[in-house]
């Protein structure tokens, strides 16, 4: 399987997510009002119903106050169960929702050259190209121990935390980040924004759900003239 279209998130998912990633970023404070919410439909070239269905995701984790006759406002808090809380690239001046197009899954075994993790020798091992909003910022290779079960190409969606929860029955816990330099694989495609060899922006990322050891371990390569690599701590 090689080149396949994204599988989006619903709609109202991708609003939430969004608005979120800006209130972490900083860009929408505490009290901030929204827009009108005829308003917003428009600029996210949506229907009312399928906003106020973001809206009421953003209530629901505490971000947001409804008040009736005056409108909405945010209330900055820890975000709880966000589908990208641990999605750490953002665009330079913030925020940016995280997309992805599938370069190929394949089902192979683990190459001796990478950290230990999981309980299995296989794993499922899936290419991906990386967008913040409509730019392309990164490329990445994710390995999913096979212990956790089969991953459908067909069921992906740009979250992959997301589809371990609904379709493989666990969430990520924990993450462990290095964040250092490296080169452009040979795998990455021309639309990339750097040539392969080139040396760019680099995290190494071992991930956790509810077993002793990492469950996932990933690579991601990532232009620094697109995306930075953001930590905010609280």
């Amino acid at each position: 399987m090689s080149n396949q279209k994204r599988s989006a998130l619903p709609v109202y998912v991708q609003i939430a997510e969004l608005i979120i990633r800006d209130i972490s970023s900083g860009r929408l404070t505490n009290g901030d009002r929204l827009p009108p919410e005829r308003d917003m439909a428009a600029q996210f070239n949506t229907s009312v119903g399928t906003l106020r269905k973001s809206l009421s995701e953003l209530t629901n984790k505490g971000l947001l106050e409804r008040i009736q006759g005056s409108g909405n406002y945010i209330r900055t808090g820890n975000v709880r169960d966000s589908v990208y809380g641990m999605f750490r690239l953002e665009l330079p001046q913030g925020g940016g929702l995280p997309r992805a197009d599938i370069l190929s899954v394949e089902t192979v075994d683990k190459p001796a050259e990478l950290p230990k993790f999981g309980y299995a020798n296989r794993g499922a091992r899936i290419r991906r190209l990386r967008y913040l909003n409509d730019t392309i910022i990164a490329v990445e290779e994710i390995w999913l121990d096979e212990s956790a079960g089969r991953v459908r190409p067909e069921a992906l969606s740009d979250s992959l935390y997301h589809y371990y929860q609904k379709q493989l029955g666990f969430w990520i816990t924990r993450a462990e980040d290095r964040v250092s330099i490296g080169v452009v694989p040979q795998w990455a495609p021309e639309s990339f924004t750097k040539p392969a060899g080139s040396t760019v922006g680099y995290v190494e990322r071992l991930s956790w759900a509810d077993q002793e050891a990492p469950i996932e371990f990933s690579q991601t390569w990532f232009d620094t003239d697109q995306a930075l690599y953001v930590q905010r701590l609280k």
